[in-house]
């Protein structure tokens, strides 16, 4: 072996093992070996970029169409986007257009999902399904943990649809929760300060839901949607109830849930269903090789490598060195199209951008691994964004080689477009 190859620097190994990329084809040799995987994980540096948007859908579309993957799970509520997954699946009228459909999407930080760029990857779906057989076609799904007010009340609208004897404990469920005006900050205040909270009510309902699920055996897709909320509702009430108290606790309590979200739709789906997650870096990208692990936060990308192993999930990173991208200054207020500056000398994304100013990508394999292993910071961009003060806050310490399986860079990057 070349001794040289033992001492390359970081911008010498990017140089040698980086591919430069142009369209979806030349990504092929990492789309294959993602295809591989029971679980193909698609991250993305900030949540408002066009092209992270534009080549998940790419990647998702020929994972689909290739090898038969089953569906794709976002970081987003299953409320929102159950409705989604039904025009995907031509199970409404309501909607005549993806657009439609996208707008149920209301909740802060609505750009997330309601977008254009989403719209294309929605109406390809229900295109793509038409033709398909109701066990074969495949599903659009939410697997975050904020909606409880909203699956509160679908399941309330269920059961009185059925005349469920459940619906009384339901109502009183929902009725505990009414007070807090959808503000659920306020009740993990409550709950947290003043011992005021909608546990028992609430447990009292799942347990009911649970003996009584032979009443709830209709179509699948209706089954799965009581589950899920039920699911929903249980583990955000936990987490609005530790939020207030502890980051690292309700970021757990955040990141357990998706992955028991991503276990029932699955089961859903068969055992040889396989799935597509879309969700943040700081998700997607094994914790054990950042900081987080000494704070004792676990993610998506940990939890679902020690359950299903390392071979039947394949996390793959992306970021930028530069661009635009829509953020807002503080929670809740509206989205703005912000400049993402130039990335900070010594990181991941300066190396990338240093090592050759253009779209690359890397699969990280035992012949390159150790070029990979040294601790560097890791840009991550969250809805709220202060660019002038990035530079503080924004690196994540990451070991890369063992935070992705591969990682893609797109050097220039353009805002998302929100739907208007």
């Amino acid at each position: 072996m070349n001794m040289n190859i033992h001492t390359l620097d970081l911008s010498e190994a990017i140089k040698k093992y980086a591919t430069r990329f142009h369209t979806i084809e030349d990504l092929h040799p990492l789309l294959e070996q993602a295809s591989q995987a029971k679980y193909v994980l698609l991250g993305e540096s900030t949540h408002g970029t066009s092209e992270f948007y534009s080549l998940r859908a790419e990647i998702s579309k020929w994972l689909i169409v290739n090898h038969g993957f089953s569906f794709v799970a976002v970081e987003g509520d299953w409320p929102s986007c159950y409705k989604v997954n039904r025009y995907c699946k031509g199970l409404t009228s309501n909607y005549s257009h993806a657009s439609d459909a996208l707008t149920s999407f209301r909740r802060w930080p609505e750009w997330m999902w309601a977008n254009e760029e989403m719209v294309g990857f929605i109406d390809w779906l229900k295109t793509y399904n038409h033709e398909k057989p109701s066990s074969n076609k495949v599903g659009f799904h939410g697997i975050d943990v904020y909606s409880l007010w909203e699956s509160m009340e679908e399941i309330v609208r269920y059961l009185e649809s059925i005349n469920s004897p459940d619906i009384a404990k339901a109502k009183a469920a929902f009725s505990c929760f009414e007070p807090y005006h959808k503000e659920m900050q306020l009740y993990g205040v409550s709950s947290t300060f003043y011992g005021q909270d909608c546990f028992e009510e609430l447990m009292e309902l799942l347990q009911s839901l649970h003996e009584n699920r032979h009443l709830y055996e209709e179509e699948s897709e209706g089954q799965l949607h009581l589950r899920m909320n039920a699911l929903a509702v249980e583990n955000a009430e936990r987490y609005y109830r530790t939020m207030v108290t502890s980051d690292s606790e309700s970021w757990n309590i955040r990141d357990e849930h998706m992955v028991e979200a991503i276990d029932e739709v699955t089961r859903h789906y068969g055992p040889q269903a396989k799935g597509i997650i879309w969700e943040h870096n700081t998700h997607i990208g094994d914790a054990r090789a950042t900081d987080m692990q000494e704070d004792g936060m676990v993610n998506v990308g940990q939890l679902t490598r020690e359950k299903y192993g390392m071979k039947n999930v394949y996390a793959i990173g992306f970021g930028t060195y530069e661009g635009s991208v829509i953020a807002a200054e503080k929670w809740g207020d509206p989205a703005q199209n912000m400049l993402v500056p130039k990335a900070r000398s010594g990181s991941w994304e300066h190396e990338l951008h240093f090592a050759g100013p253009f779209n690359k990508f890397i699969m990280f394999n035992e012949d390159n691994h150790q070029f990979f292993t040294k601790q560097i910071g890791h840009r991550a961009i969250g809805v709220v964004y202060h660019n002038q003060f990035e530079h503080l806050g924004n690196y994540v310490p990451s070991i890369m080689s063992e935070r992705y399986n591969a990682f893609v860079h797109v050097d220039q990057t353009n805002a998302l477009h929100p739907l208007t």
